[in-house]
Formats: structure tokens, sequence, C-alpha cells
């Protein structure tokens, strides 16, 4: 059966939901060409010939979400998007998603059928040029496009909507919603429900999950969320902590501990993720055993390329696991290749500083670059820079570079300072730098930048009272000479 994900004005069409939209609406109309997408039969789905993903792999699924989430946000950080809006506009879109891998799912069948997982590359081949489509039939309002799906984007409001449904929310997720606050035959929520509750979590935050996750309100509390919240608890997960990760990652309580968890975690540990630390890594980045092998894979023999030795792999992964949430062709490769431009050992870079390789090239790495190069550094010198600090290129370029930047100017050092020195831009502006320059002032001495600023409260008083002492040391030396000399042209 066709299911089209696209409807024009009146139009009833199925597509994700089960629900049918009728009401007739002045809308963009959106090509059924650009939403085609393949549904399975009725008799292979089992749900009146709406697209079930009941049969595929919870890992393999959840994978794919994270690798569509993942094109979609680069791609609306090169359409403009800051990197808020793009992570709130993907928080926003979880039928988009769904409708995406849907399409992944369409276009290479026959790949599901022999079991055999797409990688990285496949993923983005599939969903870049569709999404650049998609942009092109209605560029002005991508972003409504994207969350209002199957909805097209209102172009002018009514004079008197009529009505209707949530268009975002089809029969499935509502009747998961309902499902949390359902009372049973004893008179109290699901146990799952009422154990997630002794967890910390509230009902109106379980409802929330559930909206983004439907499954979340069907896993069993013993053979589902149960086993795998006091496998957490034994790894040395605080029990407050517990609550974040669910949120964060509801589908983490849906995976096999025999089958997917443990060795997934054990394959980390092969790599040289440190065992000892696994409740600081989980609560870092909880979807990372949710990943599926293949891209773990491709993650770890990226950074071997880049040069990278198995222990610092290890350690990587265990201070940044969020580096494997990272496209290597659309985000870590790109990324390499600009800080090479720079002069950068990007081996080294990354294992300082690898939570800066999921920046945006072209929103946060150019404009920073751009504005070095405009104050008068060479290349060189911004390279060198980022060799020494990597993390200067997190910093927001308005609210923090620009700022710390003026106030520099006024501190009488030469520009080649920050190039010995980017640590500078790592400090507080009123916390660190202005009070600890205003007090060097106050002793009229000179002190070096790094010395300013890198040293503790009472090792900068003792470098100040150093400085001072040695100060009115050399005036008294200074004072003496000239008396002696005084002295001898009286004689003479």
């Amino acid at each position: 059966m066709r299911a089209f994900c696209a409807i024009g004005s009146g139009q009833q069409i199925p597509c994700l939901s089960k629900g049918l939209l009728t009401t007739p609406r002045t809308r963009l109309c959106f090509p059924e060409r650009l939403f085609f997408c393949q549904a399975k039969s009725a008799d292979d789905s089992g749900i009146d010939g709406s697209f079930s993903f009941e049969a595929l792999p919870t890992t393999l699924l959840a994978a794919e979400k994270e690798e569509a989430k993942a094109v979609l946000t680069l791609f609306l950080k090169k359409k403009g998007l800051s990197n808020a809006v793009a992570a709130r506009t993907v928080n926003k879109s979880d039928i988009f998603i769904d409708h995406l891998v849907l399409r992944l799912h369409s276009i290479h069948k026959s790949r599901y059928l022999v079991g055999r997982e797409l990688t990285t590359l496949e993923i983005r081949d599939v969903l870049i040029p569709y999404l650049e489509t998609l942009a092109k039939e209605h560029e002005n309002h991508i972003v409504d496009v994207v969350e209002n799906f199957p909805n097209p984007p209102v172009k002018e409001k009514t004079a008197v909507p009529i009505s209707q449904p949530n268009p975002t929310l089809d029969s499935k997720r509502l009747k998961a919603i309902s499902r949390v606050s359902e009372i049973g035959p004893a008179g109290k929520l699901r146990p799952h429900i009422l154990y997630l509750i002794e967890l910390g979590m509230d009902l109106e935050q379980i409802k929330a999950i559930t909206r983004r996750f439907p499954a979340f309100a069907y896993y069993s509390l013993e053979g589902k969320i149960k086993p795998v919240v006091e496998f957490l608890l034994d790894l040395g997960v605080p029990k407050s902590d517990i609550p974040t990760i669910i949120n964060k990652r509801p589908q983490l309580c849906g995976i096999s501990l025999s089958e997917n968890l443990i060795p997934t975690m054990t394959f980390l540990e092969n790599l040289g993720v440190d065992k000892k630390q696994w409740s600081e890594v989980i609560y870092r980045c909880p979807p990372l055993l949710t990943y599926s092998r293949q891209k773990v894979k491709s993650t770890v023999e990226f950074l071997y390329e880049m040069g990278l030795s198995a222990e610092r792999i290890g350690k990587i992964l265990t201070r940044s696991p969020n580096i494997i949430s990272y496209s290597v062709e659309d985000k870590l490769r790109p990324t390499a290749e600009y800080f090479h431009s720079l002069g950068v050992d990007v081996s080294v870079l990354l294992h300082r500083c690898p939570q800066i390789f999921g920046l945006s090239i072209e929103a946060n790495l150019k404009p920073l670059t751009k504005f070095f190069l405009g104050k008068g550094y060479s290349i060189e010198d911004v390279g060198t820079m980022i060799s020494r600090y990597g993390a200067l290129y997190s910093f927001s370029l308005s609210e923090n570079v620009k700022p710390k930047w003026e106030f520099f100017l006024t501190m009488d050092y030469s520009k080649s300072e920050l190039v010995k020195f980017p640590q500078y831009f790592g400090y507080s502006l009123e916390e660190r730098i202005k009070p600890r320059f205003a007090r060097v002032k106050e002793c009229g001495v000179s002190v070096l930048l790094n010395q300013v600023l890198s040293l503790s409260y009472s090792n900068f008083e003792k470098a100040l009272n150093k400085k001072m002492k040695k100060m009115l040391s050399d005036k008294d030396e200074l004072q003496a000479c000239s008396s002696n000399d005084l002295q001898q042209d009286n004689v003479q």
C-alpha cells in the first residue's frame, strides 16, 4: 500500500498517522513526489496498512533515528539556524524524523531484507538531497515544514479556523500518552509508571518522554525497565541521575542487557574506555550504548586514521563519548580538514579537545578565524592559538571573544601575548580578568599575562609582592647610584 505524507487543500490522505485531515485550509501545497514514502502492506504490518518499525532491532532503529537527527541538525545549521534553534526544531520533530527513517527503509529495502545496516555515508546520501529538494520548494518555511509534518505550513491564517485534533499526534502517540495515566483495576497507575515515579520522575515528565518516544509507554517493568535501571545502579550510577538518563535516552530501557548493552560495553572497554568510569560516561552520553556497532566502529576507524593511538582513543571515548554521535563524513572529517588547513596537528587537537569537532564550520569555526585574521594575526598565529587552547573555538564570538578582545586592547600588552596565552579567553572577564588587571595597575608593576590569570589568588599576590619588592629595590639602587654620582661630581 502506498502512503502519501503530504496533502493538498482538503484532501484525505493517510500518512504515518491513522488520522485523516479533512478540513480545507489555505496551505502551501507539498508536491506528492517529495513526500512519497513506501509503507508496508496491511498484511505485513498488521495495523491498517500503516508502517511499523516493530520488526526492526531496537538498537538499529535508535541508531538510524540518531543519524537522521544529526543530518537534519547539520542541514538546518547550514541554512543559517543557530545551534539552539536547530536543536529545538529537531527535538520538536519526531514525526518528521520517523518519516526520514521510513524513507531510508523505502529506498534501501533490499538491505534490510538481508539484515545489513546502512552506513553513515549511505544515510547521508539519501537524506541530504531530499532535504535540499525540500528546502528549495519551501525555502522560507523549512522550519515549519519540519515541525508540522505531515501538515504543510499555513500560508495565511484563516478567519475562523475549524477546530480539529492536533495533526502532529497520531493515534498511536495519543494512545501511548493516555496509557501513562491510566488507572488499573487496583485503583493504581501501571507498575512501571509507579516504579519510575519512585525513582524520582513525575507523571508529566513521563508523558513528555512518551510524547517523544511512544514505545516507552509499553515497556514492561520486570522485562525491560527494572533490569536496566538496576544494571545502571550496579555500575555506580547514582539513583538521582537515573531520571535524567532516562529522559535523555528512553530507548535505553528497551535494549536487551545480554544481547546489546553488555556486548556494546565490552566492545568499548576493549577500545580503552575506562570501565571504572561507566557511570560518568553514561550520564554524559546516554545514547552511547544505543548506537549500532557499525556507527561506533566508523568513528573509531576515523580516529585511528587521524593518527591517534588506541590508548588515546580510549581516553577520548571516556572523556567525550558524545564524539560517537558526530557523523564521520558530515562532521568529523570536514572539521579535521579545516583545522589541518590552519596548520593544526589534528590528532593532538582531537585528544585535547574532541568536543569542538561537533561545532559547525560555517557558523562557529570560520567566523572566529576571520575575526583573528582581521585583527592582524596570521594563519600560523591562529593555528598556534588553536593548538595551545582548542577550547578557544567553542566560545561565542559576540558574547565572549569580542568583549574580551576589546578589554585586552586596554591592557598594554602586545598582540603576541594572546598567541602565547590564548587561554586568556577562557577566564571570566568580570570576575577574573578585570579585577586581576586592576590589581596589577594598582601595584604599578608589570606582570606576564599568563601570570595575571593562571595563578591562584595567593600565588598571584605573592608574585605581585615580589615584583613590588624588586621594583623598590631597583629604585633604591638607582637612587643610591645617582647619589654617588652626585657626590663624585661635587668632589671633582
